[in-house]
């Protein structure tokens, strides 16, 4: 595996490209302005057609050799495991190999050359549909599975070359969006083509060859996406790379875990889809098409949870928002179970019947609400492996990660076998993943408090504060960079928290971490105290060298150079803790950008020193004296040059954010 000076030229520039696409007009217009640029559209059109006909070829397919055709070797109860299972099997073979294909050649290639592949098996299913020759189908399946294989970490790896970092997770809503709808149609339109009577399989090779032609023209359209490793040499043992790829993903233990994060989704879900159509028969006592609203629910449930995180998200990678999902999935899956006992008597109920029900109303309330929350869960998880996967192994990360989805996919369909045979109802299994999926959250935010952290940030900045930030676009995307803020209250690093798009490392006064909650709270965020050098002059040199230590490996540091929280809403002095981290970098030979930012209008809050209480001021009384959701603000400067900054200077530039 290598890479040489073609490599990191190509990686700069995708940087760049990136860099210039931060000031498009997609970033005003919301996510669904992408559809109106080239660096979008035709890659999703190709991906939607695509998805919409993988999945009519196989729905197609499994109707036809479980209703209309008799295969001795292939009962039907078995067609639809048959399928699936040659399907996915791809992903586990080549995965690996499909990795490093799209981090070695231009993706524009790649894109269209499958789009290509899909037509030739298309037409070869085309003419399998027309004989009705089962094992030629077969073979397209597998051979579907193995385009879709190489598709996967292509269609990933271009999203974050072509979008900023504000527009990455509103494109991935979209796409995921485009995704489970494409799915839907692709069942619906399969199902529908195929009962028409003796022509239906001939119309099915028809559409078939016909997305495949529409994708392919898509595909012709999309901007050139130059190879991230051009240099590097492929391993064709499957195995050997699958395992390499995982331990390129555990460098960033961040990304790593949400590539666990990411395949235990998709476990929780394959419990649902499987279930599907045994949940309408015997637990809602509903016909095939009752079992056709359950997945329209889903679908459209999840394609509503993918667009909603860049409202929430405020067009950052909001990985706070992975906590509320997964507190959803849980809360709605267990609530699920409940909502199944006591179900009126009925059988074999048809669509009309089953929506006279009320009972059956908070059944697909339950089953919207969790895949909406499931939405939520994963979208952020996908853009961030795309925005902190180094860009030369950023395909083969995802490789992997198509890798363990397909194995957790796997796992959960003998789980869930093991689980019925053993005598447990489909309700109790939903009632368990709900359990389960508590369980593995909890586990996957303890490993990585950052998820944690952020989900407090995110509940702070929208439901205690009505929090509005200007000027984030200069808080750097990458490098070392010192954030330096006016301090006004015990939750101003939780704002500016929410406020960056990365993790930010915060030097703060050591008595706060004496506070029980928010103590807690900053040294889960391995925040680090700081005493006055008086006081303690070993623990104050300690400070600053791990402070320089969060530069020099090109983080972001905050600092709150006043020294103390403000006593009367004014902007104190600033210390010299500014110059003595400047100098510190340029003597380690880190270059580090001066970003000035000042907090607005919270001055009086809760959280903020105004009583008077023995003749002092002090925080956290009359928690609703300025009301619910009062307003907020962070004002961000432009970035400053570290050589020439004085403190004095950088107080005039943070008080003139203020308004002081």
């Amino acid at each position: 595996m290598s890479s040489n000076a073609t490599a990191s030229a190509a990686s700069a520039s995708s940087d760049a490209g990136r860099s210039s696409s931060a000031t498009h007009p997609a970033e005003s217009g919301g996510q669904f302005a992408l559809l109106r640029e080239r660096r979008f559209a035709p890659f999703f059109w190709t991906q939607f057609l695509g998805a919409a006909n993988d999945n009519l070829f196989k729905f197609a397919f499994t109707v036809l050799v479980t209703y209309q055709l008799q295969v001795s070797w292939l009962p039907p109860a078995l067609a639809g495991l048959v399928i699936g299972a040659l399907f996915i099997l791809p992903f586990l073979l080549f995965s690996a190999t499909s990795g490093q294909l799209a981090d070695k050649l231009d993706r524009r290639w790649l894109f269209i050359w499958l789009k290509r592949i899909e037509m030739g098996i298309m037409a070869i299913a085309a003419w399998g549909f027309f004989v009705q020759n089962i094992p030629v189908l077969l073979a397209c399946i597998f051979l579907m599975g193995l385009q879709s294989t190489v598709f996967g970490p292509v269609k990933f790896a271009y999203l974050p070359q072509h979008l900023s970092e504000r527009e990455l997770t509103g494109g991935n809503g979209v796409v995921e969006m485009g995704t489970f709808v494409a799915i839907l149609l692709g069942n619906v339109a399969g199902g529908l083509i195929i009962a028409v009577p003796e022509i239906g399989a001939h119309h099915v090779g028809f559409t078939c060859v016909a997305l495949a032609v529409l994708g392919r023209v898509a595909s012709h359209h999309i901007p050139a996406s130059p190879a991230m490793d051009p240099g590097l040499v492929i391993n064709w043992n499957p195995v050997t790379e699958t395992w390499r790829n995982l331990r390129l993903a555990y460098q960033t233990p961040v990304v790593f875990r949400s590539v666990l994060g990411i395949s235990w989704m998709w476990f929780f879900g394959a419990v649902f889809l499987s279930l599907f159509p045994a949940f309408a028969k015997d637990v809602l006592n509903g016909d095939e098409q009752v079992a056709s609203l359950l997945l329209v629910v889903f679908s459209i449930g999840i394609a509503i949870g993918s667009l909603l995180c860049e409202v929430l998200s405020r067009r950052h990678v909001e990985i706070g928002l992975v906590p509320l999902g997964a507190i959803g999935m849980s809360i709605f899956s267990i609530d699920l179970y409940f909502a199944t006992r006591g179900l009126p008597p009925a059988s074999g109920l048809g669509l009309q019947a089953f929506m006279a029900q009320p009972a059956h109303w908070r059944v697909l309330l339950d089953l919207a609400l969790l895949s909406l929350f499931a939405g939520l869960y994963s979208v952020p998880m996908y853009a961030l492996i795309q925005m902190r996967s180094q860009p030369t192994h950023r395909a083969r990360i995802i490789a992997a990660n198509n890798i363990l989805n397909a194995l957790f996919m796997i796992a959960s369909a003998v789980i869930v076998g093991g689980l019925l045979a053993a005598g447990v109802s489909i309700p109790q299994l939903f009632g368990l993943i709900g359990l389960a999926n508590a369980v593995v959250a909890f586990y996957i935010f303890m490993l990585v408090p950052e998820y944690l952290l952020r989900f407090v940030a995110w509940v702070a900045s929208r439901c205690v504060y009505r929090f509005k930030v200007r000027g984030d676009e200069h808080i750097p995307s990458e490098g070392a960079a010192l954030l330096v803020c006016n301090h006004v209250s015990f939750v101003d690093a939780v704002l500016l928290m929410a406020a960056s798009p990365r993790p930010i490392r915060f030097l703060m006064d050591h008595r706060i971490f004496r506070m029980p909650l928010v103590g807690g709270l900053f040294r889960l965020a391995k925040a680090i105290p700081i005493a006055p050098q008086k006081d303690d002059p070993e623990a104050y040199e300690a400070a600053f060298e791990a402070a320089a230590a969060v530069l020099r490996r090109g983080e972001l540091l905050g600092i709150f150079p006043e020294g103390g929280i403000t006593r009367d809403g004014t902007l104190q002095p600033f210390k010299g803790g500014v110059m003595k981290l400047l100098e510190r970098a340029e003597a380690d030979g880190v270059a580090v950008t001066v970003v000035p930012m000042a907090l607005t209008n919270l001055w009086g809050s809760f959280f903020s020193r105004v009583e008077v209480v023995n003749g002092d001021r002090v925080a956290m009384v009359r928690p609703f004296r300025r009301g619910f959701f009062s307003r907020v603000g962070l004002n961000v400067g432009e970035p400053l040059r570290a050589v020439g900054v004085s403190p004095e200077a950088l107080r005039e530039r943070v008080a003139k954010l203020h308004g002081q």
